[in-house]
């Protein structure tokens, strides 16, 4: 059985993709999450070569970054990726846009599932990179006929867009239609429910990424559980 590592979920946004693709599809595997913790994550270098999540171990291999891992198991698995093949080439140069583009959106909007907030302005970057998910999204579902980006299945591509879904939610970021509807669509699927509830429940809280959120938005609602307390 695989072994996936993983950081927290209300922070990993990384971490989300592998798991709700693996979840999604019912591929077996054993979930290890390792919190944000210490400064520089060491305990990550025990079974990450880039001492990153997420890492997924099958027996004496190791894949690292979420598009490798993605690929891997579409080696080993159907449903990975669309069967057919102009679906296939779109949904992964969308997966891949997502993986290495959409920076504003990263950095303004830090994952944070479990907590609710008001940016304090939207970006002419921000705003790009919010028509452009708008513009992508409608293209995919109406070209694939939908309810998911490259057809009537939730792929790999889908899998990529889920830490988008919990931004809008946790942001209050607004899209048109037929991209709100997806949001919704996502946010509603059951490996995604259930990652949501797991994040409300963590006790952890990394500095780092709790002081990114409040340079760039004003909280209006934490729903997580109280923080466990911080060694001293």
């Amino acid at each position: 059985m695989y072994t996936l590592y993983i950081g927290n979920k209300n922070y990993s946004s990384w971490s989300l993709r592998p798991w709700i693709l693996m979840t999604q599809l019912g591929i077996p595997f054993q979930e290890v999450l390792v919190p944000f913790n210490e400064p520089g994550y060491p305990a990550f270098s025990s079974f990450s070569p880039t001492s990153k999540v997420p890492c997924l171990h099958d027996a004496a291999t190791r894949v690292w970054d979420s598009l490798s891992i993605a690929e891997y198991l579409a080696e080993k698995h159907k449903g990975v990726w669309p069967a057919d093949a102009t679906a296939r080439a779109w949904a992964r140069s969308a997966a891949a846009e997502m993986h290495s583009g959409f920076s504003a959106i990263r950095n303004a909007c830090s994952m944070t599932c479990g907590v609710r907030l008001k940016l304090n302005g939207i970006s002419p970057d921000v705003k790009r990179d919010l028509d452009r998910l708008s513009t992508l999204w409608s293209e995919g579902l109406t070209r694939f006929g939908g309810p998911f980006l490259a057809g009537p299945a939730f792929t790999a591509v889908d899998a990529f867009y889920c830490p988008v879904a919990f931004r809008v939610q946790s942001y209050g970021l607004e899209l048109p239609q037929p991209a709100a509807d997806y949001v919704k669509r996502l946010l509603s699927l059951e490996g995604m429910k259930a990652w949501y509830a797991a994040a409300l429940k963590e006790p952890w809280r990394d500095l780092p990424h709790e002081e990114e959120i409040v340079s760039m938005a004003t909280v209006t609602q934490d729903l997580r559980v109280k923080p466990a307390k911080q060694p001293a």
